[in-house]
C-alpha cells in the first residue's frame, strides 16, 4: 500500500487528524458572525467511527506502510451548561439540573468515586465545595465516566444514544450554551489494520483524546503545533475539535509515534499528556482510565 509520498505528516499527526471530529457548523440568528454546533451533529461524526472504525496511515519503521483503525468509545464526559443559558431557560420546561447536589443524587456510589481524589469529607464542607464549583464551572447538567473493561464497552454512539434517553439535551444542546468546563474523553482501541497478516506490537497502543466542548474555544488553533500545521478551515467546512489533551497505553517502546517529527512528537506526547493531567486536577476529576493508562490502580 503507497501513500503520497509527498506527505510529510508523522504517525502521531496522522492519528490526530484522522480522529478529530469535524462538526456541521450553524449561525446564530441576527448573529451570523456566531458559528456554533449541537451536540447532536457533533455525535453524528462519530457514527461510522463507531461502526467500522476510524482509519490511520501508518509508516513502520521499515518502511511498509499500512492503515490502522480504531474504534471510539465514550470514556468521560461532563457537560455544564452557562449560567447566561440556565437564566433563559429557567422559567420554562429546562432539562438542566438545578445544582451539583442534585445531580449526585442519582450517581451510584462507585460513580461518586471520582470527586475530591476519592478522599472523604465532612457533609457541610461538601456541599460547600459543590456550590464552589457550581458557581465556578457552571451548571453541572450531566456527567459519565466509563469503568467497565474494554472488552465490555459498547460504541461511543451505542453510549450516547443509551445517555440521551436520560438527558435530552446530550442531542439538542449547543456548543454556544455550554460553560468552558465542558470536556469529554475518547478512548480509541486498535481493532485490525489493512493489509492484514502480522501482528504489529507497536500498534497495539491505545489512545485517550481530550476534547473541549465549548464555544469558548473556538478559533483556537490546538494543533498548530503539530507539523505543517493545520489548514485554516474556510467557512462553511465545519468546527474542527481536535484534541487538547491525550494519553497512551501499550506504548511498547513506541518507535512507531515518537520517530517522527525529528523526535518533536516525544515531546508533544508528553506536552498533551501534561495538559490532559492539569485539566483533570483542575476540575478535581478523577478519570478512571486516564488513571488505568497511567498506571494508578484504586484497591
Amino acid at each position: 500500500m503507497i501513500f503520497n509520498k509527498g506527505s510529510m505528516h508523522s504517525n502521531l499527526d496522522c492519528f490526530v487528524r484522522c480522529t478529530t471530529p469535524v462538526v456541521q457548523s450553524q449561525f446564530l440568528p441576527k448573529r451570523e458572525t456566531v458559528e456554533y454546533f449541537t451536540l447532536g451533529d457533533l455525535w453524528n461524526c462519530y457514527d461510522e467511527w463507531s461502526a467500522y472504525g476510524a482509519g490511520v496511515p501508518i509508516t513502520l519503521t521499515s518502511g511498509e506502510t499500512l492503515v490502522q483503525y480504531y474504534v471510539p468509545y465514550l470514556s468521560a464526559i461532563q457537560i455544564f451548561t452557562s449560567n447566561s443559558f440556565r437564566e433563559e431557560t429557567e422559567s420554562g420546561d429546562c432539562e438542566t439540573r438545578d445544582s451539583y447536589s442534585d445531580s449526585f443524587s442519582d450517581e451510584s456510589e462507585c460513580d461518586k468515586l471520582w470527586r475530591w481524589d476519592g478522599t472523604s469529607s465532612e457533609e457541610g464542607y461538601e456541599q460547600d465545595c459543590l456550590w464552589h464549583l457550581n458557581d465556578r464551572l457552571g451548571h453541572l447538567y450531566c456527567q459519565y465516566f466509563e469503568r467497565s473493561n474494554p472488552y465490555g464497552r459498547v460504541p461511543l454512539m451505542d453510549k450516547i444514544s443509551g445517555l440521551a434517553q436520560r438527558y435530552p439535551g446530550l442531542m439538542s444542546l449547543r456548543s454556544v450554551d455550554l460553560s468552558p468546563a465542558s470536556w469529554m474523553a475518547v478512548a480509541w482501541y486498535p481493532i485490525y489494520h489493512i493489509p492484514m497478516g502480522r501482528t504489529i506490537k507497536d500498534l497495539s497502543t491505545c489512545f485517550l483524546t481530550y476534547h473541549t466542548l465549548s464555544s469558548s474555544f473556538q478559533g483556537m488553533d490546538l494543533d498548530d503545533d503539530i507539523e505543517g500545521g493545520q489548514e485554516k478551515k474556510k467557512e462553511g467546512e465545519g468546527i474542527s475539535l481536535p484534541a487538547f489533551g491525550l494519553a497512551t497505553y501499550k506504548m511498547q517502546g513506541g518507535n512507531v509515534w515518537v520517530a517522527g517529527n525529528c523526535g518533536r512528537d516525544q515531546e508533544r506526547l508528553v506536552s498533551l499528556l501534561s495538559v490532559a493531567d492539569s485539566w483533570l486536577k483542575q476540575l478535581r476529576v478523577q478519570h478512571h482510565d486516564f488513571n488505568y493508562f497511567m498506571g494508578i490502580r484504586h484497591g
